[in-house]
């Protein structure tokens, strides 16, 4: 019955079609089984909602980020805005004219970027970063630029979350990007001072600029009439042919000012905590709203506003009296940007003053910034930033407000990661959706649900930003594993399959692309999980050199470049030294090559020599020489096997018993460019003393009287595992086949990064099946695994020689795209113990050792 009192459904009216209005209409559909409300939804734009987070990857990729269409009882009328508000006859006014009466009236207008009024603003070439269309028109500027005004720059006017998408964009469309953003460090609403710091490394690194804690003053006109530089407050200038500008939103609110609604002083339709507006007929969500005083820019909010209107609508309508509220949201966000994970969880600006301790770890070589903000006593979980490795971002935040379950030093280096069946009832998983741990378990045991696809289809956990799917996982593996059912261990949303069962498809049925298995096998485009693990499935199966065609836009950032990333922005070369055996002449030549282009040099603990501070336009340079001397790549930037370290055995020392250096240089040339899920490590030690330390290494060989004795799965690094004894008294055949078999095997059956170590404890049967499987050969496969090896010896080539004798390869090897003979000004040096150190900004302190 509508408020006329006739007995027919109640007419909504949705003014705007965006993700919020978009939302709204959806969980109205869903709730409303009586059909009380009859649904008409205005948008401004031609096209129907879409996916405003992911508008970057609509130029990048071609995404299509329609939203999910709605069903037919609902009257959807786009590219005819709403104009006019009649509050006294309810009714509303389109552009085009059309007038629709509503019983009540949902304002769901959104916002519009702010573009300050600085002179210049409206030049040509002057742009937004907010629509489809604002993407289109761009991209058709920056291509009709590149021809018209070559190695002309472009400039974001804003360094937060939207700014640096634009950003990525820019440099997407060929662009030598700049970042100006008035605060001291980037994304300043939701990162502390290290964690802009540090993300502005990883950003300068990617040949950006930042212009940080510089306002602007204004655009200048050149020639043609179009933007042609920006200007800064401290008196230097930008050369642009575009601009674009991303610096803060405003409350699009004409609609509510025009019928008399109240605003705020500084925009936004004043709500009260139902979104409901001074007229009991009208509300308000999303960024239009201002609620508790204050406007929401990011999705989790407005998705809350229109969860409650919709529950407020049917109770209106005659349903089950509602209590829904909106009572604050959760900031939290986490994003890649530009590749690199950035993470902001609860209050990370909370000090001392608030009662809060905060812990921080910082690691400059890995690029990786890490800070809880936890209470007094170091209990209670308060916020925290992460930068360079946010894998622990959805269980931390889960964490918001509850007791910590170990130590903060513990959760900061993953200690909850293993938390899923424990967390409170009561914790928001998903905070987008509102979605708490309890309602996640209600729904597995409720409905039978099996995988993640049913737990996000039936909670909505997980289908909007993403972050929250790996806990959401988790949870669904606690509880099935606590019912007895059998976990799923799909790859990721992308693949139904584990890295094992890809490895087989991918080898049986001869797939040689990405898109292939995709298609054939999975679903969506993929993802920074799935892209890099069949790069190097591929890779291990011999399907083309790592940057041939499709095979280069999968690979991690090192393996893009056949090198070492570095804290600024350079990069490290190791040439293989097998054994660590080298010619007198060959380490002259390291020598030259090093004093050449001015690089740090030092002999690693694998018996190698490193050579820091190569710009990415040198590097083609730098491994001219090496391969002209007969080097090759040592596979330092791979999950490849790395080196094979040995003492010097029995030739030269008075207790060695083998030939440990002979057998060192045979094995790491065996399986030198080796592909694996993670890095590989081997040391051949020529007696019992155990020089070369082999029983820390993935597979280590110790020589004795009568052989070698063959050590599995051991490492290094955070968790340091001894390797186990897994034969002895072996001879040179028999221990070469043994490791054949082993890599091969492990190759197949890892899980993606995955170490050798990791993967023998997780396997059932451990070390004793493990010899069942490659020396008894209990599954049959020792034939296959065996030709498997022999396949890689035989069509083993180096990476880089294939590199620098194909010009399309090397033509990536540049720091500006629009100017490839130019140097990355931003990267300096200054002396120390008379090499060369890099300056870079400054950073925070390490105050926690990891453990």
């Amino acid at each position: 019955m509508n408020d006329d009192g006739a007995d027919e459904p109640m007419r909504l009216v949705v003014a705007g079609h965006g993700p919020t209005g978009h939302r709204l209409v959806e969980a109205l559909r869903e709730r409303d089984t009586a059909g009380s409300w009859r649904v008409t939804v205005i948008g401004e734009e031609t096209r129907p909602a879409y996916d405003r987070v992911a508008l970057t990857s609509y130029l990048t990729d071609g995404a299509d980020l329609a939203c999910a269409p709605h069903d037919d009882a609902v009257e959807l009328l786009t590219g005819d805005p709403v104009a006019a508000i009649d509050r006294e006859a309810r009714t509303v006014r389109t552009a085009a004219g059309r007038e629709i009466g509503y019983d009540a009236l949902v304002l769901a207008t959104g916002s519009a970027p702010f573009v300050p009024p600085v002179p210049g603003h409206d030049l040509p070439g002057v742009f937004v970063y907010r629509t489809i269309d604002d993407l289109e028109e761009l991209r058709g500027h920056c291509t009709n630029l590149t021809t018209s005004r070559p190695g002309a720059g472009g400039v974001v006017i804003g360094g937060g979350l939207l700014g640096l998408e634009a950003a990525r964009a820019l440099q997407g469309l060929g662009m030598d990007t700049h970042v100006v953003e008035v605060a001291p460090w980037l994304m300043p609403r939701q990162l502390d001072e290290g964690g802009g710091s540090m993300l502005r490394r990883h950003i300068e690194a990617l040949d950006m600029k930042v212009h940080a804690g510089t306002p602007m003053e204004g655009l200048e006109a050149g020639a043609g009439g179009g933007v042609a530089r920006v200007a800064l407050s401290d008196g230097t200038s930008i050369d642009a042919g575009v601009v674009v500008f991303s610096a803060g939103i405003r409350p699009r609110d004409l609609l509510a000012r025009e019928c008399g609604l109240p605003v705020g002083e500084r925009g936004g339709i004043v709500v009260d905590d139902t979104c409901r507006t001074e007229d009991p007929a009208i509300y308000a969500i999303g960024e239009c709203a201002l609620i508790g005083g204050q406007v929401y820019g990011l999705v989790a909010p407005c998705f809350s506003m229109a969860e409650v209107v919709a529950d407020r609508l049917l109770a209106r309508a005659g349903g089950t009296p509602s209590a829904a509220r909106f009572e604050g949201a959760d900031l939290s966000t986490k994003l890649k940007l530009m590749g690199v994970d950035v993470a902001s969880f609860g209050d990370p600006f909370a000090g001392p003053d608030q009662g809060a301790l905060d812990v921080t770890y910082t690691d400059p070589v890995a690029g990786v910034y890490k800070r809880l903000v936890v209470s007094d006593d170091a209990r209670t979980l308060l916020g925290g930033v992460l930068v360079g490795d946010a894998e622990s971002y959805p269980t931390l935040r889960a964490f918001i407000g509850a007791e910590l379950p170990g130590s903060p030093e513990q959760a900061l280096f993953g200690g909850t990661e293993a938390a899923g069946g424990d967390l409170p009832g009561a914790t928001v998983i998903c905070s987008c959706n509102n979605v708490s741990a309890e309602t996640i378990r209600c729904a597995i045991r409720d409905h039978g649900l099996t995988d993640l696809p049913g737990v996000k289809s039936c909670t909505r956990a997980g289908t909007t930003c993403g972050s929250c799917v790996p806990l959401a996982k988790r949870i669904l593996d606690a509880e099935l594993t606590a019912a007895g059912i059998e976990v799923s261990k799909a790859l990721c949303e992308h693949f139904d399959y584990s890295r094992a069962e890809l490895f087989d498809i991918v080898r049986v049925r001869g797939i040689t692309t990405f898109t292939t298995l995709i298609e054939e096998h999975g679903q969506g485009r993929g993802c920074d999980i799935c892209k890099p693990v069949v790069a190097s499935i591929l890779a291990s199966l011999g399907h083309g050199h790592i940057l041939e065609g499709e095979q280069a836009a999968l690979q991690d950032t090192n393996d893009h470049f056949l090198a070492n990333l570095q804290k600024n922005g350079t990069y490290s070369v190791v040439p293989r030294v097998p054994g660590g055996e080298i010619t007198p002449e060959r380490l002259i030549v390291i020598g030259e090559v090093a004093r050449e282009f001015g690089l740090y040099t030092k002999i690693t603990g694998a018996q190698r020599i490193d050579l820091f501070g190569v710009r990415v336009e040198q590097l083609p340079m730098v491994w001219k020489r090496l391969v002209d001397a007969g080097f090759e790549s040592g596979h330092a930037y791979g999950k490849a096997l790395r080196t094979v370290k040995s003492c010097v055995g029995s030739t030269w020392c008075r207790y060695g018993v083998q030939d440990s250096v002979g057998m060192a240089i045979k094995l790491e040339l065996r399986y030198r460019g080796l592909r694996a899920p993670h890095k590989l490590k081997s040391a051949v030690s020529g007696c019992a003393r155990e020089c070369a330390e082999a029983q820390s290494k993935d597979f280590g060989i110790i020589a004795t009287e009568k052989g070698w004795n063959l050590y599995l799965a051991g490492n290094g690094g955070m968790r340091p595992r001894h390797a186990d004894l897994f034969a002895t008294d072996l001879d040179d055949a028999e221990l070469v086949r043994y490791i054949d078999r082993f890599l091969m095997f492990y190759i197949r059956t890892a899980d993606r990064l995955q170490r050798t170590a990791t993967w023998l404890e997780g396997l059932e049967g451990g070390l004793g099946y493990l010899r069942e499987v490659i020396v008894e050969d209990r599954l049959g496969l020792c034939a296959e695994l065996d030709a498997a090896m022999d396949r890689h010896v035989g069509s083993y080539s180096d990476e880089w020689r294939d590199t620098l004798d194909d010009p399309a390869k090397l033509s990536r090897f540049v720091s500006f795209v629009n100017a490839p003979g130019t140097p990355d000004p931003s990267i300096v040096f200054e002396p120390e113990r008379d090499q060369i150190k890099p300056v870079l900004v400054a950073g925070p302190r390490l105050e926690v050792a990891a453990p």
